[in-house]
């Protein structure tokens, strides 16, 4: 039963007899609309003055966005070969055969989730670059001089696409492990018959039937891709997010940074649209209960070492080196770290993240519980939208959704100033633009969906029945919450606060954008410190963040462990 049929048949057992639909779930709907479509307005307020703004967007037409559409573009292009080859890959072994450390990998190949790109981008320029271990362990070994060799240049395009491939990969891998999970033993026995080898028989049957599931996963990571600010400025790379800051802050441009941030997300939406479509075109059959599940086939031997080493590859390169390369860098570094200081980043992290996930996951389950309340006519449209509305803004960079908070706050704090004033001789200075609730705000736009989703399905799981065995001995709705929904759904409430807490500790581009002065967070010090080249530095703060999102990752990626069951076929 999927959570919009359970929300249908959970309405009349909700209310009581006599009860009346109400007006309060509508209302909140418009209200959570209203905040998810203000910065992308206020994006889009940039066009105003149309005049000034076509002179400004012919600029960009001419300087700007070509070199940004080609860059974004290219990257993007091998970000996508690079997580479907890994993603897909790894899924299929774990999915469709034995082999040793198999157990191991089916949870371990979701753990690079939890390493920032940015982060990633530091540990590998410094092991890769001209004065890192690596090459200078050549030099070292063959008397090399610079000019004697050729080595790749990590602080390029392709440097970039491998820290995302290796980062983001798990998307894929996620959606497309449960695909091939899917499989039946007549499904195998079918390609069989048809004279398939094992690879023809995934080439042709089994990466079709993941193929919306693949494609899915890949637009995911390609939205992050596009969204990301830290490792393309690190790598000196101009594509949409790095040329928003750069007109901003360093141009001053508010205009050409609001009009990049339009460009910016039209390209979004555009891969929102691929996503939807290839989620649009899957069709679900559930496996009847007589279909065997295939089985894995053994792979002894050298098969099962290479197996082995194909699903420790990504593993490695996206988690356990990068790790080992921090933990390097920060050693030497930690007794020159000021702990006063330090401690003042981390409590800001923290009360940013705590206050974000507790907040997100208000209004979250608010609206959920609002959509299982509304049953039908308008109120139920309503919040229906709201929450596809909602769940936008995940899809929209942090950057992207910076610009538009910060435009109209900073216009309405210059109109209140000149007023007071003009009326009071009072000057306001700036009473909302760089506050702490604008930071929050922009939080819970961008990260509402992670704490929708879980909240929405564990709303799904609860049966209409409960609700109405509870009416039935006199409870009332709010006692229906309290005493039966609240219990049973403090785990997806709990899972939902820590995956927001996780994301916004991490968060870069909208904490630099909209932060306070002098309030700095670990994310936004490592990134300042890396900036500055001072690595050692910028590797305790990035081990801090690693530390703190591989809890979530691991109790996520084991629990999909377990659920090993086919249960629904893709075709």
């Amino acid at each position: 039963m999927n959570s919009q049929t359970a929300t249908q048949e959970a309405v009349p057992a909700a209310r009581g007899r006599g009860d009346s639909p109400s007006l309060a779930p509508m209302l909140l709907a418009v209200a959570c609309a209203a905040a998810v479509l203000f910065p992308l307005l206020g994006v889009l307020a940039s066009f105003a003055d149309l005049a000034a703004s076509l002179d400004t967007l012919r600029h960009l037409a001419a300087t700007v966005i070509p070199r940004a559409a080609f860059e974004t573009a290219l990257l993007v292009g091998l970000v996508a070969v690079g997580v479907i080859v890994l993603g897909s890959t790894s899924a299929w072994l774990v999915a469709a055969y034995e082999f040793p450390g198999r157990p191991f990998f089916e949870w371990a190949l979701l753990v690079p989730l939890a390493m920032p790109a940015y982060i990633v981008a530091y540990a590998y320029t410094d092991f890769l670059q001209y004065s890192g271990p690596v090459q200078g362990l050549l030099r070292a070994a063959f008397g090399w001089q610079r000019g004697d060799y050729w080595f790749p240049e990590v602080r390029s395009i392709p440097g970039a696409a491998f820290v995302f491939t290796v980062t983001l990969y798990p998307y894929v891998y996620l959606l497309a492990r449960t695909a091939f999970l899917a499989r039946t033993a007549s499904m195998a026995d079918a390609a069989r018959s048809l004279g398939y080898s094992p690879l023809r028989g995934w080439l042709h049957v089994n990466l079709p039937m993941a193929r919306p599931a693949v494609a899915a996963g890949a637009a995911l990571a390609l939205m992050e891709t596009v969204a990301d600010y830290g490792a393309a400025s690190y790598f000196g790379l101009q594509t949409f997010t790095t040329a928003i800051y750069r007109a901003w802050f360093s141009l001053g441009d508010r205009i050409a940074a609001s009009q990049l941030a339009s460009v910016l997300l039209a390209v979004v939406l555009v891969l929102m649209a691929f996503e939807l479509r290839a989620r649009g075109r899957a069709r679900f059959v559930s496996a009847p209960n007589s279909a065997r599940p295939a089985q894995r086939m053994p792979l002894d031997g050298r098969r099962g070492l290479v197996a082995m080493l194909a699903c420790c590859l990504p593993l490695a390169a996206g988690f356990l080196v990068p790790t080992a390369i921090l933990v390097q860098l920060a050693l030497p570094a930690i007794d020159e770290v000021d702990v006063g200081r330090y401690l003042q980043w981390l409590l800001n992290s923290v009360t940013l993240g705590g206050g974000a996930a507790l907040i997100a996951v208000a209004i979250a389950l608010a609206l959920a519980y609002s959509i299982r309340l509304a049953s039908r006519g308008l109120p139920a449209r309503a919040v229906a939208l709201a929450a596809r509305l909602m769940n936008l803004g995940y899809a929209v960079p942090g950057i992207v959704i910076a610009v538009g908070i910060l435009l109209p706050l900073a216009a309405f704090d210059n109109a209140l100033d000149a007023w007071m004033k003009s009326r009071l001789g009072i000057g306001t200075g700036l009473l909302f633009t760089g506050s702490v609730a604008a930071l929050l705000y922009a939080y819970v736009v961008r990260y509402f969906a992670v704490s929708f989703q879980p909240i929405e399905a564990g709303l799904a799981r609860i049966t209409p029945a409960m609700d109405a065995s509870a009416r039935s001995l006199g409870a009332s709705p709010r006692e229906v919450f309290t005493r039966v929904h609240l219990p049973l759904l403090a785990p997806s409430l709990f899972a939902a606060a820590l995956l927001v807490f996780v994301d916004v500790m991490k968060e870069l581009p909208a904490t630099l954008v909209l932060r306070p002065f002098n309030f700095d967070t670990l994310a936004v010090i490592a990134y300042q410190f890396a900036a500055d080249e001072r690595l050692g530095e910028a590797a305790i703060p990035s081990l801090t963040i690693v530390a703190v999102g591989v809890l979530p990752v691991v109790l996520l990626s084991r629990a999909i462990a377990r659920s090993s069951q086919p249960g629904q076929l893709t075709s």
